[in-house]
């Protein structure tokens, strides 16, 4: 549905929550579109839950521009084709305002062409390789500049790594934030042959072997580390593996980008404390808004629920998502994108995330050492870094930049000072 402006100042100009619902014969509509069954769902269900709790307090507030909202949930399956499937009822069938969703990035790139052909609009909310840039699509989660880089500079300075292991889930995600830390590690003066790159399919168990190649790095003496964008279930076989091999952080550190709190509620994490996270949220944060988030969680969900960073990028999404609807006083797609330029909300850590014109937050990064109840200990904190669209450390990318705000190109070339438009093919 799409709500007039007339009407919204109307319903305000008379106070009258009867009117607003006369004007609201049909509710805002937000798609769900988050796995529950398959290899992804101990990290999408979650994601669910947030949005649905996120609606449930919208709605007690009053609902968005005087309707209540209803979640339209459906259940793409860890099934990549099938995400496509899901959007395009979601937009066709079921009518939706708006979608918040997917987790992987093969799952996005699935869902991109109907996104863009139905003209819908999208809230991702997991760190991503970058190296897209849709009118269609706000990136909440983390671009590489805002994770994976930080993490690597981290490795470098801090812990004093030599040897790099990236290992990674076989798609999109891992293989392209790869090719960016490969090049970028060799711009730093790390060696091609000090760089072990190995891929395993979604749900991958036997890591034996693996792990034997990543300690075999360290042969020689030099400080191994790991750069982990392992997804999914397969993260449980690879961190027992490293418990059955006996291996510390102090012995091989590993930095993941897609391990949180929800992930290590399944493991014994007796045996990984110190391993590392790179996030832009942790559930220990010290912050007073972090204290009513975590207390309205697991009041929705239960005392045993955990927080973790994609369920805070929903939570600056969807209020953002709001707030832009209230200020165009409508729900339409092209009015609530050129109204989300620039809106602000307190991200849940201290300070505050802001909407930039290339459709990504700048947010802090953090880095968290695993502790033995299955938490993070934050050790490293910075200010809000704007997330980058397409990188500095690929010659083809550090070129582009993206602004749909005044230039309307999510690739603007600026050596040729022309607009490349692809649809969906980034």
């Amino acid at each position: 549905m799409t709500l007039k402006f007339s009407s919204y100042v109307t319903a305000a100009v008379l106070g009258s929550a009867a009117m607003a619902a006369a004007e609201c014969a049909d509710p805002v509509k937000v798609g769900v579109l988050h796995s529950l069954s398959g290899t992804m769902a101990i990290s999408e269900t979650t994601l669910k839950d947030t949005m649905l709790m996120l609606i449930e307090k919208q709605n007690a507030a009053g609902g968005v521009l005087g309707c209540q909202i209803e979640a339209v949930v459906v259940d793409p399956a860890s099934d990549w084709p099938l995400f496509a499937e899901k959007a395009r009822e979601l937009l066709t069938v079921h009518d939706v305002d708006v979608i918040f969703g997917n987790w992987t990035s093969v799952s996005r790139k699935s869902v991109l062409p109907v996104i863009e052909e139905l003209n819908g609009l999208l809230f991702y909310p997991v760190q991503y390789e970058g190296e897209e840039s849709s009118k269609n699509v706000f990136y909440t989660g983390a671009a590489p500049n805002q994770q994976a880089i930080p993490a690597v500079d981290y490795f470098l300075e801090e812990l004093g790594v030599e040897k790099f292991a990236l290992l990674g889930t076989d798609y999109v995600y891992p293989r392209t934030t790869n090719n960016i830390l490969e090049q970028y590690l060799k711009d730093k003066g790390i060696a091609a042959d000090d760089i072990f790159v190995n891929y395993t399919p979604f749900g991958h168990s036997d890591w034996a072997t693996i792990v034997g190649d990543v300690v075999a790095l360290g042969e020689d003496g030099k400080q191994v580390g790991v750069i982990s964008t392992i997804n999914g279930d397969a993260n449980i076989g690879f961190y027992k593996e490293l418990a059955a091999a006996d291996i510390s952080a102090d012995d091989i550190p590993v930095v993941a980008f897609s391990v949180g709190e929800e992930e290590l509620s399944g493991l014994d994490t007796s045996n990984l404390v110190g391993h590392l996270a790179a996030w832009n949220y942790f559930q220990s944060a010290d912050t007073p808004a972090n204290t009513e988030f975590i207390d309205a969680w697991k009041a929705f969900a239960g005392d045993e629920r955990v927080t973790n960073d994609p369920m805070e990028a929903h939570y600056i999404g969807f209020n953002m998502w709001v707030n832009a609807a209230t200020e165009a006083g409508t729900t339409d797609v092209d009015a609530v994108r050129t109204a989300m330029y620039g809106q602000e909300f307190p991200n849940l850590t201290g300070g505050t995330a802001v909407m930039l014109p290339n459709h990504h937050l700048a947010k802090p990064v953090l880095i968290g050492e695993i502790t033995a109840d299955g938490q993070f200990d934050i050790i490293s904190q910075t200010k809000e870094v704007p997330g980058d669209a397409w990188t500095d450390f690929l010659p083809d990318s550090a070129k582009l930049v993206s602004d749909w705000k005044e230039l309307g190109c999510g690739m603007f070339n600026t050596e040729t000072e022309t607009c490349v438009q692809l649809t969906s093919n980034y």
